[in-house]
């Protein structure tokens, strides 16, 4: 089947998440308290209740949409008999690509949500809270070049680069606010919207080397597996099946550029995907798809009427 799962990144959460499966599923139930467990808290409390200034802090943000991503794949395959195995590849946006490896078996749940756990304590560590920013460049214009122009206009007063290649017209920059701030200037100048993120830390460029250093010794300590279906890794826009590479992939992921526009034109013109299935919060995956590779189906999968009419579909 030409069919891929998609895994949402941070950006995605909102207030409520996975309550609607839980209540509909055993399954669901159990991932949500599996990662409880791991982590030693209530987050799905937290998912469910609030406040929401408190879950989308990034230690937070990253476990709880994992789970939410989990909580749809193990539904799929104990209530509808349709594994990982149904897809010739996963792929996740930034932590994303955790959950696309924890539901291709790759890391255990547990470790998956202490890992994402860490990472968004490492990640906040590495640049104190506004000494960094991040901006979205959008419109007819703003592609990899124009992004790549900004930032270097940028760098002239501080680190910056361009952090997400997401989707034709929407490119994303990260660095010292100094210099993303230039760069914003530079970017109207050459016909982009320039809109700064609401972050609390600029993601995906070399500030982020302590975070990534933090990473690499606990991923130094991980079991990674093969993935039962390979991973179309974010830094690489290819596919792995190598435990060692997606290992110092994952590493690379926290500094380096999430190539997403490029992972699903390879997706759709080399593997020729033809339906994409995004398991998790949200349907940002879905839309981008849409737009990347307009002659695809895109499905997002975050109800229980969505994993039905899924199951029904196959």
């Amino acid at each position: 089947m030409s069919l891929a799962f998609l895994f949402p990144g941070q950006g995605s959460q909102a207030l409520g998440m996975g309550a609607d499966l839980a209540e509909a599923f055993g399954s669901a139930r159990e991932v949500f308290q599996e990662v409880d467990d791991a982590l030693g808290q209530k987050l799905f409390k937290l998912m469910r209740e609030g406040p929401e200034d408190q879950l989308t802090l990034t230690e937070n943000a990253q476990p709880a949409l994992m789970a939410v991503s989990l909580a749809v794949m193990r539904t799929l395959e104990k209530e509808f008999s349709i594994g990982v195995e149904k897809a010739a590849f996963v792929a996740g946006h930034s932590l994303g690509e955790y959950s696309a490896l924890a539901a291709a078996g790759a890391i255990s749940l547990a470790d998956t949500a202490r890992l994402l756990k860490l990472r968004g304590q490492a990640m906040q560590r590495a640049v104190p809270v506004g000494e960094g920013a991040m901006a979205s460049l959008i419109g007819p214009k703003s592609d990899v070049a124009l992004a790549e122009a900004a930032a270097e206009a940028g760098s002239a007063v501080g680190v910056c680069v361009v952090a997400n290649d997401n989707n034709n017209g929407n490119v994303v920059i990260s660095g010292a606010k100094a210099a993303v701030d230039l760069a914003i200037e530079k970017a109207k100048e050459l016909g982009a919207r320039a809109i700064p993120l609401n972050v609390s830390a600029p993601f995906h460029c070399p500030l982020m080397q302590p975070a990534a250093d933090e990473m690499a010794e606990a991923l130094g300590k991980a079991t990674i597996l093969a993935p039962r279906a390979p991973l179309v890794a974010n830094v690489t826009a290819r596919p792995t099946l190598d435990p060692e590479e997606i290992r110092r992939l994952l590493v690379d992921q926290v500094t380096g550029r999430v190539r997403w526009r490029e992972s699903m034109l390879w997706l759709a013109n080399d593997a020729g995907i033809t339906r994409f299935a995004e398991a998790g919060s949200g349907k940002v995956l879905s839309g981008m798809a849409k737009r990347i590779a307009p002659d695809s189906e895109a499905t997002p999968l975050n109800t229980p009427a969505d994993l039905e009419a899924f199951a029904k579909s196959l």
